[in-house]
C-alpha cells in the first residue's frame, strides 16, 4: 500500500509539472533586448522558422521565411526567425548576438529574429527533433499543425505552409 501511495504522488508531481510546462508561453528575447510572447500575439497567426545560424540549411531557411514575409505582409501574420544557437561561449554552437545579426543581414532576413540559447524553450515547447523547422501558431497561440521538420532544398516548402496559414486567416 506504502508503495502504491509513493507510486501515486511521483505521478501527481510528473503530471502537475508537465502541464505547468505545457501551459507556459514562449517568451524569447528580440536582438534588440525586448521580450517577445510569441503565442501572445492573439488574434494573428505566427511562424515561427527555427534555426541556427551554424546549420548550412538555415541559409535555405531564410530564403524560405523571407518568402513567407513577402507574401503574408499586411496580413494578420507574424514570422519571427528563431536563432537556435547557443548563447555559451564553451559551447561549439555559441554564437554571439553580433553573429546572429551578421547572420541575419547576410541573408537579408526580413522578420525579427529572437534568441532562444540551444532550443531549451522552442524544441520542447514545440515538439520539434531536427532543425531547421517551422512552427505555425494559430490566432490562439496554440500550434496549428505539427511542426514542418527539416528541409529538402530542392523543394519548396513555403507551398505547404503557406496552404495552412491560409486555414487559418
Amino acid at each position: 500500500m506504502k508503495n502504491i501511495k509513493s507510486l501515486l504522488v511521483v505521478l501527481i508531481v510528473i503530471f502537475a509539472f508537465s502541464f505547468s510546462v505545457s501551459s507556459q508561453t514562449v517568451n524569447l528575447m528580440s536582438l534588440d533586448g525586448e521580450k517577445i510572447d510569441v503565442q501572445g500575439q492573439k488574434g494573428k497567426v505566427v511562424i515561427l522558422a527555427i534555426g541556427a545560424s551554424w546549420l548550412p540549411l538555415s541559409n535555405q531557411q531564410a530564403i524560405f521565411t523571407n518568402k513567407l514575409a513577402k507574401k503574408f505582409a499586411g496580413r494578420d501574420v507574424i514570422i519571427y526567425f528563431v536563432a537556435t544557437d547557443s548563447t555559451s561561449p564553451k559551447s561549439k554552437n555559441y554564437a554571439s548576438d553580433e553573429d546572429i545579426r551578421k547572420f541575419a543581414a547576410t541573408n537579408k532576413m526580413g522578420v525579427p529574429v529572437l534568441r532562444d540559447s540551444d532550443g531549451a524553450i522552442t524544441l520542447k515547447k514545440f515538439g520539434i527533433d531536427q532543425l531547421p523547422s517551422f512552427v505555425i501558431l494559430g490566432k490562439d497561440g496554440k500550434p496549428a499543425a505539427e511542426a514542418y521538420g527539416g528541409i529538402d532544398p530542392k523543394s519548396d516548402i513555403t507551398v505547404s505552409i503557406a496552404q495552412q496559414v491560409d486555414k487559418l486567416l
